[in-house]
């Protein structure tokens, strides 16, 4: 505790910094006119993401010392953790009724690893132990989703001529999507990858600041940020193949008459305006 109030001390000029820290990021997201391809700024995005996480982590921190003393409690808390991510992640790849899809990729990987961890008895079934490496889990998982799905969507949306010819020459819908998709949504996995190889060369990971912090000993808290690093390898590249796979098959995609083949076809569909076939 002595530790951790000596690196960042909670008072009056941490929140002066934050403030500033969050005025300059906005700023500069404004003065640099950053935007999505629909003309959207992030300035606003920038500002408000910071308000809400201050709020967020105001109430969690409020709340978790009661949710972790219940079993029934934490459960809800972690089914709660996954429905905003999948409401997040899906949101982020497609404003259509088809964003729901998204909890299978968060899904797939996260819910085997936990159930694993639980299993041989690695992670406990108690709230301080299960809250952090789940909520890890299910961030990592997030970020994969999202960019998975953005840019195999994406690649199919500009490329959509290349996926009709794919299709002239005989190949079935999803492996023409397939085709197209998957080295774009592959590159989901840099992040991860690119964190992974330079962990203890270019940055210190939290659980391993963490696990200091709480007065572990340095070759049990590289040994856990071990286990996280490997653990949210699994789970991202879990979640990339299954987005993959749903894009390819149409399940998840996006309106619109350039929309790759993935518009609002059901598998089967021969026609990229999303128009049903077969």
């Amino acid at each position: 505790m002595l530790a951790a109030a000596a690196l960042l001390p909670v008072d009056a000029t941490l929140g002066v910094v934050l403030a500033l820290l969050l005025v300059a990021a906005a700023g500069v997201a404004a003065l640099a006119r950053l935007s999505d391809a629909r003309g959207r700024g992030y300035a606003r995005p920038v500002a408000v993401a910071g308000l809400r996480a201050a709020v967020q982590l105001a109430a969690v921190s409020a709340l978790i010392g009661w949710v972790v003393r219940a079993v029934p409690l934490l459960l809800c808390f972690l089914l709660l953790m996954f429905a905003v991510a999948v409401r997040t992640a899906g949101r982020r790849v497609t404003d259509n009724g088809t964003w729901w899809w998204t909890a299978v990729p968060i899904g797939a990987g996260v819910v085997p690893v936990v159930v694993v961890l639980l299993a041989t008895g690695l992670v406990p079934l108690k709230g301080i132990a299960l809250v952090p490496v789940t909520g890890i889990l299910i961030g990592g998982s997030l970020t994969a989703t999202v960019l998975a799905g953005r840019r195999a969507l994406d690649e199919l949306r500009t490329r959509h001529g290349e996926v009709e010819a794919g299709l002239a020459l005989g190949l079935l819908d999803r492996d023409a999507r397939l085709e197209i998709a998957r080295p774009a949504a592959s590159d989901a996995l840099l992040p991860g990858l690119d964190q992974t190889r330079t962990v203890g060369l270019v940055t210190l990971p939290g659980a391993f600041v963490g696990m200091l912090l709480g007065g572990a000993s340095p070759v049990l808290a590289g040994a856990v940020q071990l286990f996280v690093l490997v653990a949210l390898m699994a789970v991202q590249a879990v979640a990339v193949a299954v987005v993959l796979e749903l894009v390819a098959r149409g399940r998840l995609h996006r309106d619109g008459p350039a929309s790759g083949g993935a518009g609002r076809g059901r598998p089967g569909s021969r026609t990229l305006g999303g128009a049903e076939g077969e």
